[in-house]
């Protein structure tokens, strides 16, 4: 047996998220599970560096399996893109060693939030992007974001109510930046826990219209309570970015 790993994009709109559901075909690891399972001719399990949530997209998904080695990786990669529907593609693929584990051995991950402020929505644009359609005090929020740098029990941002692990995450970057109408929020950190970057855009959101003090996060870290924290921003906003490993 070979262990191949790939990068996936996907526009997650039509999606129930990345993990495969018993009621729905309509998964990202599913559709690429159902594919090497019929090419190998055996029951195949794709694992994800971690789950995307319904509507959520990627540009640079990893996920590893192991299959048959009598497969080249080029015939692997040109079955996958040849039967995958034409809003998932997979970008690269290679051999890696054995133990690799595209979700145990990830460092780190980039997540990408996008914000439209214009008065009108862009009808090409809405499904990749939150439109929110108001004025947002961009300093207030980088203020704000300052505090969520570094390590930290993120349980007030967890949409999780019965998750039992540790909650503590380190994040290394948050940058905003803004083109024309829209504010793109990336964080950058080691891993983010269900819904944790959809939370941390909706408390960033509130302290940028006003209704949230961007000095008030540090306390708001300390509660460990999601009820104290911002709203969830709709998914359609939130791309992956890039997930890291050492040394591959």
């Amino acid at each position: 047996m070979a262990n191949y790993k790939i990068t996936i994009q996907y526009d997650g709109t039509r999606y129930k998220g990345w993990q495969v559901l018993s009621n729905s075909d309509m998964t990202i690891q599913g559709k690429l599970q159902n594919i090497l399972t019929r090419f190998t001719g055996a029951e195949t399990d794709v694992i994800g560096s971690g789950r995307t949530d319904a509507g959520v997209h990627a540009r640079g998904q990893v996920a590893n399996f192991h299959i048959q080695d009598k497969f080249s990786k080029e015939e692997i990669l040109d079955v996958l893109n040849k039967y995958l529907p034409d809003d998932i593609s997979v970008t690269e693929i290679s051999q890696i060693p054995d133990r690799f584990h595209s979700r145990y051995n990830a460092t780190g991950k980039t997540y990408s939030y996008y914000i439209d402020i214009s008065p009108k929505a862009d009808v090409f644009k809405q499904r990749f992007l939150y439109h929110y359609g108001k004025t947002l005090n961009v300093d207030a929020m980088k203020h704000a974001a300052s505090q969520l740098i570094g390590t930290h029990d993120f349980t007030s941002f967890c949409g999780n109510s019965h998750f039992k692990k540790s909650a503590v995450r380190t994040i290394t970057d948050i940058n905003i930046s803004v083109e024309n109408s829209i504010i793109c929020i990336s964080y950058t950190g080691d891993g983010f826990l269900q819904n944790m970057v959809r939370i941390m855009t909706g408390t960033l959101i509130e302290v940028g219209n006003g209704s949230r003090d961007a000095a008030s996060i540090e306390e708001l870290i300390n509660k460990k309570d999601r009820a104290s924290a911002g709203y969830t921003a709709p998914p359609q906003g939130l791309f992956l970015e890039k997930v890291y490993y050492d040394g591959i």
